[in-house]
Formats: structure tokens, C-alpha cells, sequence
């Protein structure tokens, strides 16, 4: 998979091999959850699983890239939400000033917040899950 975000560059814990365990893909699914935002016991419902075998996963040896990026995954979420409220109205970061006319005169201006980067963020998580999703692209 090309054009990874950082925090889902990480080696998956390895496990046995069960048909309800912890794969590859369910991984990178539970660390993809954390970077939306979830907590680790929403995230880790969301795969199936709970969430002491997450933090299970996350303790056994071996597994301190997963941890790696289950922080990092969390941090992302979080400067996200730092994104979000300064998006919303009545801050001001992110304005955009938009230029107002009246007959062809310059009247004033008008600030609008800008959501744009907001949302490209969020398209290319989307994007992410829809290839993580795909049966090929992570063998469990």
C-alpha cells in the first residue's frame, strides 16, 4: 500500500493464527479507528474484539510498534479536535476573508471559517479505510 499515513507504518503484532484473533488487517482497522477518533475500547468493539485483548495486544512482547502507532494514531485524533474547535465559529483561526462589493466598489470584507483542511483530512482517512477494506490489500 502506497501513501500510508505515518501512524498506520507500523509492524503488526504477530499472533496465532485464530479465525476471531488480532490480524494484520484488524490492526491497522483498530489504529485506523483510534486516528477517527474513537477510543481504544469503541475501536476495538468495532473489530469484534474487547478491550483488554487490546491492550493485551499492546503489552506482549514484540508489539512496540503497534504501541508506537496506537500513540501516534491517538495523537493525530487529537490535533484533529484541535483542528475542529478552531474551525468552529467564533475563533479565529483558519478565517478566510472574503471580499464584498457593491457596484463595483470595495465595501468591506466578510470572515468565513476555512474547513477545507478539516476535510481533506478526513477524505483521505476515508480513503484509507475504503482500501484497507478491500479484500487483497492486507493479508490476515
Amino acid at each position: 500500500m502506497d501513501a500510508l499515513p505515518d501512524f498506520l507504518r507500523f509492524t503488526p503484532v504477530s499472533t496465532r493464527a485464530r479465525h476471531d484473533g488480532w490480524t494484520e488487517a484488524a490492526q491497522r482497522r483498530f489504529i485506523l479507528s483510534l486516528a477517527r477518533g474513537l477510543g481504544p475500547s469503541a475501536a476495538a468493539r468495532r473489530e469484534g474484539k474487547s478491550r483488554q485483548t487490546a491492550y493485551a495486544l499492546r503489552a506482549k512482547p514484540g508489539a512496540e510498534s503497534f504501541a508506537a502507532a496506537w500513540d501516534a494514531a491517538q495523537d493525530f485524533a487529537r490535533g484533529a479536535d484541535v483542528a475542529l474547535e478552531a474551525a468552529l465559529p467564533g475563533t479565529r483561526d483558519d478565517v478566510m476573508l472574503i471580499p464584498r462589493y457593491y457596484r463595483g466598489r470595495l465595501i468591506g470584507f466578510v470572515q468565513r471559517s476555512d474547513h477545507r483542511a478539516l476535510f481533506r483530512t478526513l477524505r483521505a482517512l476515508d480513503r484509507v479505510t475504503d482500501r484497507l477494506d478491500t479484500p487483497g490489500n492486507c493479508q490476515s
